[in-house]
């Protein structure tokens, strides 16, 4: 999402639209390969009038191609970052006014005990989000906990 955003910093608002489907068309492909060939054709339309967004795309392709090894149930909950967030500005401002920290242990620390006060806050569930979560217990079933 963040991709997409930065995309569309490029592009007038009056085509915003139609660039941001077509982007879209890309990142909800079935396969890497079939995204890559929506990254193509999105090029081919869109490359003459706004090279600096398909270049993007295409600088930071190898980053972009994992994302499509997770099962479509986990990428509609990876893309839509409304939910992390808030979580990352909650972090950001534990740690703003702390100059250094002595180790890493006290930097993990730290963020145990702030994602212990954010996830108090959490009352909104996301959406369709019983179904990433049953695709993450078969795909990280270690790192599941029980509950």
């Amino acid at each position: 999402m963040h991709r997409v955003r930065n995309s569309l910093n490029f592009v007038s608002r009056k085509q915003r639209k139609a660039v941001a489907a077509d982007l879209r068309a890309i990142y909800t492909a079935a396969t890497a390969e079939e995204a890559e060939t929506r990254l193509a054709e999105f090029a081919g339309q869109w490359g003459a009038e706004f090279p600096a967004v398909v270049q993007s795309w295409q600088r930071n392709w190898a980053r972009i191609i994992p994302f499509f090894d997770f099962p479509p149930d986990i990428r509609r909950i990876v893309y839509t970052t409304n939910a992390i967030e808030p979580v990352n500005m909650s972090l950001r401002k534990v740690t703003k006014n702390r100059a250094a920290f002595p180790n890493n242990d006290a930097v993990r620390k730290l963020f145990y005990l702030a994602l212990a006060n954010i996830s108090k806050k959490w009352s909104m569930p996301l959406q369709n989000w019983k179904a990433a979560l049953n695709r993450f217990t078969i795909l990280f079933e270690d790192r599941m906990p029980d509950r």
